[in-house]
């Protein structure tokens, strides 16, 4: 249930101006009216491409608020984005911040059906929000049910083909819901939109800050800036380092920040400690509209416990989820298809995690250690060797803020391991080996070690690792030609 906040309360808060609830409100009603003259209805799939703006939160929330289908999409090239217009049949095209270089032009029609695609425009609505129309005398304005499919958002498959999740709106007030039931989140707290909105742990901001009635915050895109006065942010590790090291000489308000993407040094949690920050790791994916388990980051090598409204279990060694967060389904050419059944109610994460029970005084709670997915798991020598086990390693080291780790085909081995770096300094493979003996056997070692390539480290919170076997393989083509 969506608590109803104070109609003066500030509610949203941009680089250039504020706007409280009934502002917002009256903002909201305006657009979906706009929206609804250029002729979009209830159940209309809408896809949204663009970063974080706050004409991108406006829309979706007028598309919700219509009864729409909004499908949240990163700016990409033409033929990446058709892809995406032709899997989920999109009716309706909004272009939005950083797709200057696109045209909606190009998108006219489905190869699968004839229907036209209408480039949607929201320039021209007061800022004000006023309108004479509103969602109260306009039963049209006002679709909005709990059980409404309320977002598509693309996750890659086994195979790197995007799948399009679809979320009912319940789902993610579930997520938010769970979450802020120990990860404390209120009225008069504050969130950065730190995080792409086309990525689940940026959508599910917007659902924890709609479901306490509290403050979302979009920033000019300089984190450091941004960070000032907010409470809350979600945020990767490499992240958070780059603000503690500013915030020396600018004390952050930061109460609470909720940590992904990457593995997390205790040093880091320490150091945010001291300056009276909470950090919480936890686990979850775009399936389960966010965090499936969390907790306070204690140093202990587990991802956290179970919240309200999700279900976990491990079934040799395969972690497997259900509850009310799962999403209903994959959109397809016009079909949905169930990601559980009746006969199968629970869903395979593909990932692989241990099970440890903690303390007497803690009751009967488990908390769940991440191991990693089962397609990293790969056999070099006749050994099995995991990919996360590689990179929770590396990171160990002072100068290495990320690391990721892909097998590569080997004529001996059979495969043997890469690894990618973000590091201030790039090392040799025999100084790399002497730190890592500490860590792992001999043979886990990687055999080659490379720098991230800028134009992955700009592309979202995570890096694809079968995009970076990609470039593996380019740059080795590209030198066995070169001799």
């Amino acid at each position: 249930m969506l608590k109803a906040p104070a109609a003066k309360a500030v509610a949203l808060k941009t680089a250039d101006c504020s706007y409280s609830w009934q502002q917002l409100d009256q903002k909201i009603d305006a657009v979906a009216q706009n929206l609804v003259t250029q002729g979009l209805a209830a159940n209309n799939i809408v896809a949204a491409v663009g970063k974080n703006h706050p004409d991108m939160v406006i829309l979706y929330l007028a598309c919700v608020r219509l009864g729409a289908l909004c499908a949240l999409i990163p700016p990409q090239s033409p033929a990446l984005l058709q892809q995406k217009l032709d899997i989920i049949q999109a009716q309706f095209l909004w272009l939005g911040e950083g797709c200057s270089a696109l045209d909606s032009s190009l998108f006219t029609a489905h190869p699968t059906h004839n229907a036209q695609i209408v480039a949607l425009q929201i320039d021209g609505v007061n800022n004000s929000g006023a309108s004479t129309v509103t969602s109260r005398s306009n039963p049209q304005l006002n679709q909005y049910q709990p059980t409404n499919p309320a977002s598509i958002v693309f996750t890659s498959g086994s195979t790197g083909t995007p799948k399009a999740v679809v979320h009912l709106a319940k789902q993610h007030l579930a997520s938010a819901q769970g979450l802020i039931a120990e990860f404390e989140f209120n009225a008069q707290d504050s969130w950065l939109l730190s995080l792409p909105m086309y990525h689940v742990s940026g959508l599910s901001i917007i659902w924890r800050w709609l479901s306490q009635g509290a403050q979302l915050v979009i920033g000019s895109g300089e984190l450091i800036c941004d960070l000032q006065g907010v409470t809350h942010a979600s945020l990767v590790p490499t992240q958070l380092q780059r603000v503690l090291d500013a915030a020396v000489s600018a004390p952050l308000k930061l109460k609470r920040v909720l940590l992904g993407g990457a593995h997390i040094p205790v040093s880091l949690t320490n150091q945010a400690a001291e300056q009276g920050i909470e950090c919480w790791a936890g686990y979850g994916m775009t399936e389960t509209a966010s965090n499936v388990i969390a907790k306070k980051c204690d140093g202990s090598p587990t991802a956290g416990h179970v919240l309200a409204h999700r279900k976990i279990k491990l079934q040799q060694g395969r972690i497997y989820v259900a509850g009310e967060v799962l999403a209903a389904g994959y959109l397809s050419q016009g079909k949905l298809t169930p990601l559980v059944t009746q006969q199968q109610p629970w869903f395979d994460t593909k990932d692989l995690g241990i099970e440890h029970e903690l303390k007497e005084d803690k009751g009967d709670l488990c908390e769940i250690e991440i191991v990693g997915r089962a397609d990293n798991l790969f056999t070099s020598g006749g050994e099995n060797i995991h990919c996360e086990e590689i990179e929770a390693a590396l990171i160990q080291h002072p100068q290495i803020s990320q690391a990721i780790v892909i097998p590569v085909a080997d004529a001996q081995y059979g495969h043997r391991p890469i690894a990618f770096l973000q590091t201030t300094s790039l090392q040799t493979e025999p100084e790399y080996k002497a730190f890592l003996l500490s860590y792992l056997d001999k043979f886990k070692c990687p055999d080659g070690y490379f720098l991230i390539p800028r134009s992955l480290l700009s592309t979202g919170i995570k890096i694809s690792r079968a995009e970076l076997k990609r470039y593996y393989l380019n740059s080795i083509k590209v030198m066995k030609d070169q001799n």
